[in-house]
């Protein structure tokens, strides 16, 4: 059993910095409904660990409302998910949909995580929306962030990555990443000491894409440059236009 077993030191670890996001990009209003799209992953669970704590605390009234999705592989079970879900207060609401046998027997995708990504997404904020929810949280972390970033650079010649915050107008859905400032590393240390459930991905492609590639590199840079995540988020955050090389200026 699972229990928002919320000490001091947690505050400073990982609630706060959480909490600091949700006031910063006003993640979060008085009145909302969240979804929290949960996959049973370390990630999407610890946000719904820490939403949860962080609604008993803040004086912003918040619903939240935790939504997973089956992707019709047989294998996985949903049980201690919803165990999870329920030793928190609340009830795991279950949105079937077929989005794994589209992509690997019907479409029979070589790359299938982007279509795969934009299926779930879709699913997602369709069954948000019939839930009446107005935002949907993401469990994207620092270590996603930086990912993305050079994933953006190497494959794709492009600086950028996600916004904490962004609204999407054709969903009329607000987005938002309440644990980007996060390292991975305190993720799993937060999923150890909490006693937070993991649900083994049976995906099949599953630490065979390029972002693992990426993290791989990402790890590997940080055995020589320890703080490189938190640089990299002191760096998105103070960015100035000027130094960038960008022909535009030029011709004005």
């Amino acid at each position: 059993m699972v229990a928002l077993n919320i000490k001091r030191t947690d505050r400073k670890w990982f609630l706060t910095p959480v909490k600091k996001n949700i006031y910063t990009y006003q993640m979060i209003e008085d009145g909302d409904r969240v979804a929290v799209g949960l996959s049973g992953g370390k990630d999407s669970s610890t946000l719904f660990y820490i939403l949860s704590a962080l609604q008993r605390q803040m004086p912003v009234k918040f619903d939240l409302v935790p939504i997973t999705l089956t992707l019709g592989f047989d294998e996985m079970d949903i049980t201690p998910l919803a165990d999870f879900v329920s030793d928190l207060g609340n009830k795991l609401h279950v949105e079937p949909t077929l989005i794994g046998k589209i992509v690997f027997d019907i479409r029979q995708e070589k790359n299938p995580c982007a279509l795969c990504a934009n299926l779930r997404r879709g699913a997602l904020y369709e069954a948000a929306k019939k839930l009446n929810c107005s935002k949907v949280a993401l469990g994207h972390h620092l270590d996603d962030a930086v990912e993305t970033f050079f994933m953006n650079l190497i494959f794709n010649g492009q600086m950028g990555l996600f916004q904490p915050k962004s609204y999407l107008d054709r969903t009329d859905i607000t987005l938002i990443r309440p644990l980007m400032s996060l390292e991975e590393s305190t993720i799993i240390r937060i999923v150890e000491n909490k006693n937070i459930p993991v649900i083994k991905n049976p995906c099949p492609a599953n630490k065979k894409t390029k972002r693992e590639e990426i993290k791989k590199l990402v790890s590997s840079l940080s055995m020589e440059y320890s703080d490189i995540r938190y640089k990299f988020l002191c760096a998105i955050q103070n960015v100035s236009l000027d130094n960038f090389w960008n022909p535009e200026q030029y011709t004005k």
